[in-house]
């Protein structure tokens, strides 16, 4: 087994340290996260970083980089308040991963892929069409992460559609019945299966 310090990481090539770091985590979740610009410009982008924030009230975090160059999608949601999550699924994939290319803010990489935008129940910022599940988001707060200069964004769920088929009766929302993806790395997508659910678990 490889066994790598810190120190190595300083001696690695920019591209090798990256991918490493991005990859030693695990999957990570997969979402397009689509906003519209106060001028109307629809931006989608790819995000590896969204987390759950706590179930009562509904909350979602992701983590933007340093805004030290454009970030189209931080720059909207601050301006406007809202934003989708679009999980991704293997139909799209390619499409999906090609929002990760850094477009001017009055590009919309909806024009520049075979991705759709949709709008529902009047929720002013863009859904991914054909995504199994869809998330309404309203920005609730941020936290600035001082150690690297990023920013944890924070936002609640004011709607959410889901696919029949992948919801459970007890509302476990299947997401291998949607072939929902998930990121190994920068670049690397799998479509993962559920093996198992077991009960929650209390002292034995």
């Amino acid at each position: 087994m490889a066994y790598i310090t810190n120190e190595d990481f300083d001696n690695f090539n920019h591209l090798y340290r990256i991918n490493l770091i991005n990859s030693c985590s695990g999957y990570k979740s997969a979402n397009l996260l689509g906003t519209k610009s106060t001028d109307g410009i629809e931006n989608v982008a790819i995000f590896s970083s969204v987390i759950h924030i706590g179930s009562n009230p509904a909350m979602l975090g992701f983590f933007c980089r340093p805004t030290t160059v454009a970030r189209n999608t931080y720059d909207n949601i601050k301006d406007t308040g809202f934003y989708t999550i679009n999980p991704i699924h293997k139909p799209i994939l390619e499409d999906a991963h090609h929002t990760s290319a850094k477009y001017d803010s009055n590009i919309s990489e909806f024009d520049k892929t075979q991705l759709i935008s949709e709008y529902k129940k009047e929720f002013q910022a863009p859904f991914v069409k054909n995504a199994p599940v869809q998330l309404a988001m309203e920005f609730v707060e941020e936290y600035h992460i001082k150690a690297n200069d990023t920013i944890l964004v924070i936002g609640k769920i004011v709607g959410m559609h889901v696919n029949d088929e992948l919801l459970e009766d007890d509302g476990f929302i299947n997401l291998s019945k949607g072939n929902i993806a998930t990121i190994n790395g920068l670049d690397g997508y799998a479509i993962p299966k559920l093996q198992e659910r077991f009960e929650y678990q209390r002292p034995k």
